[in-house]
């Protein structure tokens, strides 16, 4: 069944958990939807993962266009929400929009996702009523890594709780769909997700979030630069590719690959 923000809600009204990963690419998509995945966030953090930067700044509105077209490609079932990059809506309230309209015109994606509490409030309002769904992201949001000074864990004194708090239920009046926490802990996960209507999506915010969000990368061990707390690995990817990388050369080198069976007579 296709996944879409109605049935979201439904499953956080049921106590179903939600799933999510990144993905970048058709077969990567392909692969997900097949399994069962129930949203694609083509995020940001392509920027690192995919294209090698140190951080997510320097992502622009045609990279994540480009990845999220891809990524629709391959989803049959799984709703494909695409990042908004940093300078893309922090502009204006018009320029949001603009943006947030080019993520589902070209880019094909079936929901945004932007960065930021209550300040952006007015954003999310006018993406909505330009009937385009909205997820918020707060916590840890890695677009503000030189105002937090790194990655590093929020909302760990109770002003910085009590501001998220304010800020979630900000952007729920909003308009927003639903909301990723990042970095944050376990108990404000929980606090926040019983507080709100719409469905939260945790990473590193506890096991009380309504559903989990990991960068495949991470969760495959493929991205060995670094890897936070709240990464678990599912499987050692990054030691299957290495392996197959390995062998290929190893019997190209020796003349075993390609044999009479690989080869046209």
């Amino acid at each position: 069944m296709k996944t879409t923000v109605v049935s979201l809600k439904q499953q956080k009204v049921n106590a179903e958990k939600i799933t999510m990963l990144t993905a970048y690419d058709y077969s990567t998509a392909k692969l997900m939807d097949e399994a069962g995945i129930e949203i694609l966030l083509v995020g940001d953090s392509l920027g690192m993962v995919m294209l090698g930067y140190d951080d997510t700044l320097s992502v622009t509105m045609e990279d994540m266009i480009h990845h999220s077209v891809a990524v629709s490609r391959g989803a049959k079932d799984a709703l494909v929400l695409t990042d908004m990059p940093f300078m893309s809506y922090q502009t204006s309230v018009y320029d949001a929009v603009v943006n947030a309209g080019r993520l589902m015109k070209e880019g094909r994606a079936q929901a945004v996702k932007l960065e930021g509490g209550a300040e952006f409030a007015p954003h999310i309002r006018a993406i909505t009523e330009a009937s385009i769904p909205v997820f918020a992201h707060l916590g840890l949001t890695p677009q503000s890594i030189n105002a937090f000074g790194g990655f590093k864990v929020q909302g760990k004194s109770d002003a910085a709780a009590e501001k998220l708090i304010a800020d979630a239920l900000a952007i729920e009046e909003a308009g927003a769909v639903a909301v990723v926490l990042e970095g944050i802990p376990s108990q404000l996960g929980k606090t926040i997700t019983e507080k709100l209507s719409i469905p939260t999506i945790g990473i590193g915010a506890g096991p009380d979030t309504d559903g989990q969000v990991l960068v495949y990368q991470d969760m495959l061990n493929l991205y060995g630069k670094f890897k936070p707390k709240f990464v678990k690995v599912f499987a050692e990817g990054g030691a299957v590719f290495g392996e197959g990388f390995a062998k290929y050369i190893e019997e190209v080198k020796s003349g075993a690959f390609p044999s009479a069976e690989y080869s046209f007579k």
